[in-house]
């Protein structure tokens, strides 16, 4: 791994673990650097040690075996992270997590308060999962000429397991394009509606998308995709997991109108993917040209580009 990406990635480990009651923060500070800088997530559950995961597997952080994290302890960190307005968090929790200062993402579990049929609070915290915010600027660079014809990018669907390290390649897909790093410059708009892609805070991204993205988060993908449609004129349209009927619908809405695609779905390949009907359609209406298959995971992932044709990868 390059030093340079290995020390920023060690800093964004840091500025998640600073998160923590200072304890805790002092033994996740503990690990190795190269620990650090693949840690993908720090796990907080109510009776249990804190553990930090990453493409090795979960693990407890060394030192922390013997403590038993308690509901107080996960409530001083929603205090940190949301300087001690914890309280007015926790009514805007209906996705299930906060998306705090540095693009990392806090998920939480608890006890829901319901009303009218939805969620809108949580008591009784039981388990908290810090999730470290990286870039990795460059990866997209050794696929992206196979994901252009003359320069120009193509409609490009991600495909992998969960896990699989689709967002963050698609992430750099859309900085490479709107910054035209190796292709030719574009205006974006991203539908990032669980704010995994720019982690929005105080209306700027925390994460690089480019300098021509404009983002819309906190919507509903097929509602944000028409909005961005309509509103921002954009070149290309990306948006993070199509699972949804109005996500396809938006998708077909934009192709019609001469918009590039960016998007990712949950497959293991495009068999998997067209038997499924809500993507078969997207496929059978050859919204996309191009198709990535992720594989492995870590430092042996690679990345795969086929060409569709009339919903047949070639």
């Amino acid at each position: 791994m390059d030093r340079g990406m290995t020390e920023d990635a060690g800093a964004r480990f840091r500025q998640a673990a600073a998160l923590l009651p200072s304890r805790l923060r002092q033994a996740a500070e503990g690990l190795s650097r190269e620990q650090q800088s693949r840690a993908e997530e720090l796990r907080l559950r109510n009776g249990y040690p804190i553990t930090v995961s990453g493409p090795e597997g979960e693990q407890v952080i060394p030192g922390c075996e013997q403590q038993r994290l308690t509901e107080r302890d996960l409530g001083q960190v929603l205090e940190i992270a949301t300087q001690a307005s914890a309280h007015t968090v926790l009514e805007q929790v209906r996705n299930g997590f906060v998306t705090v200062r540095g693009g990392h993402r806090i998920g939480i579990c608890g006890s829901g308060v319901v009303r009218d049929g939805e969620v809108c609070n949580l008591r009784r915290l039981s388990s908290l999962s810090i999730r470290v915010a990286r870039s990795v600027p460059g990866i997209s660079a050794g696929i992206l000429d196979g994901l252009t014809v003359g320069g120009v990018l193509q409609s490009t669907l991600i495909l992998s397991p969960p896990g699989g390290g689709k967002t963050t390649l698609l992430r750099d897909i859309i900085r490479a394009v709107s910054d035209g790093d190796g292709v030719a410059p574009m205006r974006v708009g991203i539908a990032d509606e669980r704010g995994e892609l720019a982690a929005m805070y105080d209306g700027l991204p925390q994460l690089n998308v480019g300098r021509r993205t404009d983002v819309l988060d906190g919507c509903p993908k097929g509602t944000a995709l028409l909005m961005l449609l309509r509103g921002m004129n954009p070149q290309v349209l990306a948006a993070d997991e199509i699972t949804a009927p109005a996500d396809c619908a938006a998708l077909e809405a934009a192709a019609n109108c001469g918009v590039t695609l960016l998007a990712t779905a949950h497959a293991s390949g495009t068999e998997d993917l067209s038997s499924r009907p809500l993507y078969r359609r997207l496929l059978d209406g050859g919204i996309f040209r191009r198709v990535v298959l992720i594989r492995g995971s870590g430092r042996s992932r690679t990345y795969q580009v086929k060409r569709l044709e009339g919903g047949a990868a070639c």
